[in-house]
């Protein structure tokens, strides 16, 4: 069974061995520009972990693995349009070292390269991988437009949040587990298994992400702490601190929200009393916990020996009990 690191060193090996320098070069320079920016590489290693499950070599996975990431780059790329992000791994994003207009037209040859080396299956599978594939890119489309609509909406339950970061992030991290599995040779019910298992703990990943970004230490996080207050996004802690405040107290949090002139600093302190108040910490503490036990339920379950399950159940630990 492949661990997490060697994944990781095989796919950074792959993807220096992509031949980019292609013409036109403002087309294809930008690719190579974000692949070579490194990340953790986590949705091609998984998808080499579900492989080496089921199977003996991860030789026939590691095409549609870098399938995978050259599209996870893709979304990227065109998130950080929609943002107007300046910085990406503290390097220049491509639309602002460039322009939006060849960031897009970059992305798009991205998100049809990315089926280029889906299609590299091996064709036993190859009908069942594409499927998954083109079912994730889709409903990753959608979370980022819930995401977007979640922005000027006044009302978020917490289970709307949860299902635009299970389709923005979790189903992605989960495709790569259930096509990696297609490959090594699972049954349908185990490669789905693989999925829930991916499918919670992104979930639980996700909300551990919003949890360390106000409570985290930032040597630790590798963010600045309370980047989600100032930019008023909609969390499972802002969400949880509307449904359970009181009138005064959901009040002030709606004027920290709609006051554009407000001390920033002030801000965070405010709100982070607020959660504080409420327990909103231990309230999503609580349902990061059941999130990863459901993961962990789901890699019980798949009827392979245990220690095949260790890399996984590690890379679990690594995804969600991160230090705060």
């Amino acid at each position: 069974m492949i661990r997490l690191e060697e994944a990781q060193q095989l796919i950074e090996q792959e993807i220096k061995r992509l031949n980019l320098n292609l013409e036109p070069a403002n087309l294809y320079e930008p690719i190579s520009y974000i692949l070579s920016l490194g990340g953790k590489r986590l949705r091609p290693s998984m998808a080499l972990m579900g492989c080496s499950m089921f199977g003996s070599s991860v030789d026939a996975a590691i095409a549609p693995a870098l399938g995978i990431e050259i599209f996870h780059n893709f979304t990227l790329l065109h998130d950080d349009i929609m943002d107007n992000a300046l910085l990406r791994r503290n390097k220049a994003t491509v639309h602002s070292k460039w322009n939006s207009n060849i960031a897009i037209l970059s992305g798009d040859a991205m998100s049809i390269m990315a089926y280029q080396y889906i299609s590299r299956s091996p064709e036993k599978v190859l009908k069942e991988v594409l499927n998954v594939f083109s079912k994730t890119a889709l409903e990753v489309c959608e979370g980022q437009q819930y995401d977007m609509n979640f922005e000027t909406e006044a009302n978020v339950s917490a289970e709307a949040y949860l299902k635009m970061i299970e389709l923005k992030t979790s189903v992605l991290l989960a495709a790569s587990l259930k096509i990696g599995a297609l490959i090594g040779g699972a049954q349908e019910t185990d490669a789905n298994k693989l999925y829930d298992f991916g499918r919670f703990a992104g979930l639980a990943f996700q909300l551990q992400d919003d949890l360390l970004d106000t409570f985290g230490e930032e040597a630790v996080f590798g963010k600045s702490i309370g980047g989600d207050i100032r930019a008023n996004k909609k969390t499972f802690l802002l969400i949880k601190a509307l449904e359970k405040a009181t009138v005064k107290d959901r009040t002030v949090l709606v004027q920290m929200l709609n006051q554009k002139q407000t001390n920033q600093e002030e801000k965070v302190s405010r709100v982070t009393e607020i959660y504080k108040k409420y327990s909103i910490p231990e309230l999503t503490e609580q349902k990061i916990d059941e999130l990863f036990n459901a993961s962990l339920e789901s890699l019980k379950s798949l009827p392979v020996d245990n220690h095949k399950k260790e890399a996984l159940e590690e890379l679990a630990h690594k995804l969600v009990v991160r230090s705060k």
